[in-house]
């Protein structure tokens, strides 16, 4: 799960597949890089909301599963450099230590066009509505 990252999105709908490609690639950095600084993850109810390195580190965590992420993107609204994305998302396999995994939800997800022209999560909630969160460490 390496190569070239996928380029940051110019449009709020191609969003999902860039963090798709770069959640897939593997690379942390790469997947950082769609995140605005002060960027939030809502990572579940009950939990406090993750910003900076904590963030990174949920991401992370999920992506040495070397698992791929499925996206598929409901609707996208978007007014001015504002967007709200509702995204269903699915990792599902085999985690190294042999344990089954199956991890996703409807994402409520709000991302900025920035001062470069390329949009980027300002609040991640990959959870959306849902009484879950993120697995445990």
């Amino acid at each position: 799960m390496s190569g070239t990252p996928h380029p940051l999105p110019t449009r709020p709908e191609d969003v999902p597949a860039a963090l798709a490609a770069r959640f897939n690639g593997g690379d942390p950095a790469a997947l950082a890089e769609l995140y605005e600084e002060g960027a939030l993850l809502a990572a579940g109810p009950g939990g406090a909301p993750l910003t900076g390195p904590a963030l990174h580190a949920a991401n992370a965590r999920l992506q040495a599963l070397g698992l791929p992420i499925e996206v598929r993107p409901r609707h996208v609204y978007a007014t001015g450099d504002l967007a709200l994305l509702l995204v269903d998302w699915l990792i599902e396999g085999t985690a190294p230590d042999g344990g089954p995994v199956r991890v996703g939800g409807t994402a409520a997800d709000v991302v900025r066009r920035g001062p470069d022209g390329h949009w980027r999560y300002a609040v991640d909630s990959p959870f959306g509505t849902a009484p879950e969160g993120l697995p445990e460490e």
